[in-house]
């Protein structure tokens, strides 16, 4: 990396982190997060159903259904389990979680999945069709433990600000090495890809949403067409965010009091669930392939290959953009290790990061042109049934 073009590289990349952390919503902030929660203002508290899409969840279905039980939400809160043909003990533990604790939950066994639906998405219209009419439907994965409070929190937020979708970002495990690595780079990417201040502007048209963790009022899913309008969507969560936000506003946080059960300890199971979806997300295009590859390499890569390349060769005019481009990085970056009480130090392990995560990228497009792509839980869908919108 020498000579005058390497030079005018090296200094554009300070001006795209500039312009990422001046002029996109401050989305690194990592500062969205729901209202406490003081007293009891409210009299009258909707009735909500906690809706939970589950397929092959037994390891983690049981501490999730306990969580919603234990709700502090003075209104009604029905829980409904889609048992989504699980070739485990999932309906099982949901209902032996809800007989010890005295309580009453509803586990549907889920229909075969029709042609040209999307698993999930099929499993939470037959939550809906069950759940009958009420005004909220919280929807929730079954691998994921809610703080007591949670709920309550969700609909101060949904009923004070007039919204029709309240979701949250929960905590993932981030634990171990590959998931100190690559956890806090993927919510940091996230929130680059969907600036939560954007999503929470109703005058901006950008939406999107975390399906993890969803409070939704139903009259609006009702008015956006259902989740029939959205069947083959793989990525469900931003595909319903974008079908709702144009019939009422939105609103996407972090959640620090929800955390996923699920563990990344290796780099393969966190390779498969971004490989899994990251060309959905492009739309099956090589075209936005190639861009994404070119941005992530021309953001990530190209300031410490200036910084090493002007100290090695004396160049103060590729070492000084290399620098300033990774401190502004760097400065973007700390708000979301201290999401996960990381050390500042890992700041510096960023571009390896975002390396990593372009090869995921382009092995999700390879998967998809060897007929796997979309994976998930033993299903694959092809781009005929792919992503939406």
């Amino acid at each position: 990396m020498s000579g005058w073009p390497a030079v005018l590289v090296a200094w554009s990349t300070v001006a795209a982190w500039l312009v990422l952390v001046f002029g996109r919503g401050a989305f690194w902030r990592a500062n969205q997060r729901l209202p406490m929660v003081r007293g009891d203002a409210r009299r009258d508290w909707p009735a909500v159903t906690a809706v939970v899409p589950a397929r092959n969840e037994a390891e983690g279905i049981g501490r999730c259904v306990r969580a919603l039980l234990q709700q502090n939400y003075p209104g009604e809160l029905r829980v409904l389990v889609v048992d989504d043909q699980s070739v485990d003990d999932t309906a099982a533990i949901a209902r032996e979680t809800a007989h010890r604790m005295g309580a009453e939950v509803r586990v549907l066994s889920g229909a075969p999945l029709p042609q040209g639906w999307a698993g999930k998405v099929w499993a939470m219209a037959q939550g809906v069709a069950a759940a009958g009419p009420v005004p909220y439907l919280w929807f929730t994965d079954g691998d994921i433990v809610h703080g007591p409070e949670v709920l309550r929190r969700l609909m101060v937020q949904a009923e004070g600000r007039d919204l029709s979708l309240v979701s949250l970002m929960v905590m993932l495990a981030c634990d171990r090495f590959w998931e100190r690595l690559l956890i806090p780079p993927f919510i940091f990417f996230f929130q680059m890809l969907y600036p939560f201040p954007w999503v929470n502007n109703p005058r901006r048209k950008l939406a999107g949403a975390a399906g993890g963790c969803m409070l939704l009022r139903r009259e609006c899913l009702e008015k956006a067409g259902g989740f029939a309008a959205m069947r083959a969507a793989l990525i469900d969560d931003c595909t319903l965010a974008a079908r709702i936000k144009p019939h009422g506003a939105i609103w996407l946080g972090l959640g620090t009091e929800s955390h996923s059960l699920r563990d990344y300890h290796r780099l393969r199971e966190i390779w498969r669930m971004v490989a899994r979806s990251a060309y959905v997300q492009l739309r099956f295009s090589p075209a936005r392939l190639l861009v994404a590859v070119l941005g992530m390499m021309f953001l990530y890569v190209v300031p410490p290959l200036a910084l090493l390349a002007g100290l090695f060769t004396g160049s103060a005019w590729l070492a000084l953009p290399g620098l300033l481009a990774l401190l502004l990085m760097a400065r973007a970056y700390l708000p979301s290790l201290r999401l996960y009480a990381l050390p500042a130090g890992w700041v510096l392990s960023l571009p390896v990061a975002a390396l990593l995560y372009t090869v995921m990228t382009l092995d999700s497009a390879r998967r998809h042109y060897v007929g796997r792509g979309g994976a998930w839980k033993g299903r694959h869908y092809g781009a005929a049934e792919g992503e939406e919108g």
